[in-house]
């Protein structure tokens, strides 16, 4: 019997980063295999492998994910083919225990990472940048069709990482980065829903077969998001994620309701298409605000905070807060009458505090009426980013 020959590993540059809450590994379009340049099945299959899925086991042993949704991303970087901006990011959210990557929607924690990624790999010209201060990479998000700028700390004319800014949910701390979500609703008519609520209604009746019907804030502004009130579905809004994550009855239901709210925000067209659209859209729970203790053992208190939020991501209730989830949160919270905006007390803002699983979040955000729709011109917030390693990631060869 003759035994056919095993190619070497592919040895493709990479960056392993954290940004925000979460961690992906980073590539410039131009080191990639040239079959996975473009969008299509090669490059699915090759980020599939980088990261380890799909992986019956759901632990990402022989990749480079960490088997959470926070930890199952893969971004890919090019210069900018859009006018007056730096470079255009591509996110790809990988599925843990099935053969798909989903390409509906940003990650805004990675994004924080986009920056300080593009000034290190050369897509900036150095004499534009200062040699202390802020300098802000204008980013277009491919995924969605939106310009983020990030603003990254330079410190000797370099990238600046260590700083003392505390982001809850990441351990160490870390140089501040302000991210500028600029038009993140959808309301020009070149997105999936076609407005920020593509219902037409800041609160609608959802109807969910097999749960009934519930209140709920439809938007897309961020990220598409299905909003409803904890209590509706037997919570509180301080739950962690074991209190979620470990009922199965707990997530059936969510994901019901996520299907639903994807089906009238005409996401999709069928139940079924659901499951090649995992990332988006997330569907989140919110309460006044309440005391808790977050998952590091850190006290909330209920006068820190505006509301309680928790989000669900891929499937899972997320360990803190995804930042497209955020800019949703803050968007929704500055409009009077949202389910957001009740839970936070009503009334016109500019900012809102919520509660999450790890501990709190800020975010800011500005929205308007103009002719009877509602649209939101930016979304502010602050995240950090570290690159945690960098050289050659390797993935078997085909053959």
């Amino acid at each position: 019997m003759t035994r056919r020959p095993h190619a070497p590993q592919l040895r493709i540059p990479a960056t392993y980063m954290r940004g925000g809450t979460s961690k992906g590994v980073f590539f410039r379009l131009q080191d990639l295999p040239e079959a996975a340049r473009v969008p299509g099945p090669a490059r699915d299959a090759l980020l599939m492998r980088v990261i380890g899925s799909p992986d019956p086991y759901a632990k990402h042993t022989d990749g480079m994910g960490g088997a959470t949704s926070s930890t199952s991303k893969c971004v890919i970087i090019s210069k900018s083919t859009r006018p007056d901006h730096d470079v255009d990011y591509l996110y790809g959210q990988v599925s843990i225990d099935t053969a798909f990557v989903d390409w509906s929607g940003n990650c805004g924690n990675l994004s924080t990472a986009v920056g300080p990624f593009a000034i290190a790999n050369g897509f900036i010209a150095r004499d534009r940048l200062p040699e202390n201060g802020a300098f802000a990479v204008r980013v277009w998000q491919a995924n969605i069709g939106k310009t983020i700028m990030v603003h990254v700390p330079i410190a000797n004319g370099e990238v600046q990482e260590a700083g003392d800014f505390q982001l809850d949910g990441v351990t160490f701390p870390a140089a501040e980065i302000v991210l500028e979500f600029l038009d993140p609703s959808d309301d020009d008519g070149d997105g999936d829903g076609g407005a920020m609520f593509p219902t037409g209604n800041l609160v609608d009746e959802l109807e969910v077969p097999g749960i009934g019907t519930l209140p709920a804030t439809m938007l897309s502004a961020g990220i598409p998001t299905v909003f409803i009130n904890a209590a509706d579905v037997g919570y509180d809004g301080t739950e962690l994620q074991p209190a979620i994550n470990e009922d199965r009855a707990a997530l059936a239901t969510l994901e019901a309701i996520r299907v639903a709210g994807a089906l009238r925000m005409r996401l999709i067209a069928t139940p079924e298409e659901a499951a090649t659209r995992q990332h988006t859209p997330k569907v989140a729970f919110v309460a006044p605000p309440k005391g808790y203790v977050a998952s590091s053992g850190k006290a909330i208190a209920a006068g820190d905070i505006d509301l309680n939020v928790r989000a669900l991501s891929m499937g899972k209730l997320h360990h803190a807060m995804m930042g497209t989830c955020a800019v949703a949160i803050g968007t929704a919270a500055a409009i009077p009458g949202t389910l957001v905006n009740l839970a936070a007390g009503g009334g016109a803002r500019e900012a809102v505090r919520f509660g999450h699983p790890s501990g709190t979040l800020r975010v800011g955000a500005e929205a308007a009426q103009v002719d009877g729709r509602w649209t939101a011109t930016k979304a502010i917030m602050s995240r950090s980013a570290r690159v945690l390693m960098e050289g050659t990631v390797r993935v078997p060869a085909e053959g």
